[in-house]
């Protein structure tokens, strides 16, 4: 039995599954703007264990989201996996955010995903995937412009995923873009941290870290 707990706190929605062999057979999320994850998440935790009829002592692993995302929305879900990895001796797992988001995204075919994260003003963190599920391009933070993926869309059908998708859509008139908002959540986690769990592919708990892929920067004050 590999029954894990993964946790996907990257954005404002506030999201926690448990999966058994890769299968969802808990949820309790909620999308709120305030950010209320260090009040919901471990309520949800709780709450996912008691729709599944488990206890801590039926998990296997943790599984977190590691980014890129919100600074804060990071910070809480990798300190509460890792406490958990700690206090319970479990390994964990590190779930890329984008490549989560893009897997929303399979329910239909199309020549390339692109999960887009807002990342503020024009600005999104993004990453490339094919028809199958591989990621053919790094995650980047880039400025949003007429350009940006046209290199895709002359090559096949386009989907923009995520909370970053309508600001291409302002901007991107290629026929071949198709765009859907979206937020990650653990209910994609289940497949990909199962899929690592067999492999062995566990964070080291003490020094592992978010992928903030830029620096966060505090908002300035108005005078």
């Amino acid at each position: 039995m590999a029954m894990i707990l993964n946790l996907e706190t990257a954005t404002t929605n506030c999201s926690v599954s448990i999966a058994n062999k890769g299968e969802i057979i808990s949820l309790r999320e909620d999308n709120s703007p305030n950010y209320s994850h260090s009040e919901q998440l471990h309520i949800f935790i709780e709450e996912a264990l008691k729709g599944a009829s488990l206890t801590f002592k039926d998990i296997s692993a943790i599984a977190v989201s590691k980014g890129p995302g919100s600074y804060t929305g990071l910070r809480i879900g990798v300190s509460a996996a890792k406490g958990l990895c700690f206090s319970l001796d479990l390994p964990l797992i590190s779930v890329s955010t984008l490549e989560s988001l893009a897997k929303q995204g399979y329910e239909k075919t199309y020549d390339f995903i692109i999960p887009l994260l807002d990342a503020r003003r024009m600005e999104v963190y993004s990453a490339v995937f094919d028809a199958e599920g591989n990621n053919i391009r790094e995650t980047r933070a880039e400025i949003i412009n007429k350009d940006s993926f046209l290199e895709y869309a002359q090559k096949g059908s386009v989907l923009l995923i995520g909370d970053g998708a309508e600001k291409c859509r302002e901007l991107l008139d290629h026929p071949n873009f198709s765009y859907r908002s979206a937020l990650p959540t653990a209910k994609e986690m289940g497949v990909l941290s199962y899929k690592k769990f067999k492999a062995n592919d566990f964070e080291n708990v003490a020094y592992f870290e978010p992928y903030y892929l830029k620096d966060f920067m505090l908002p300035s004050k108005k005078s």
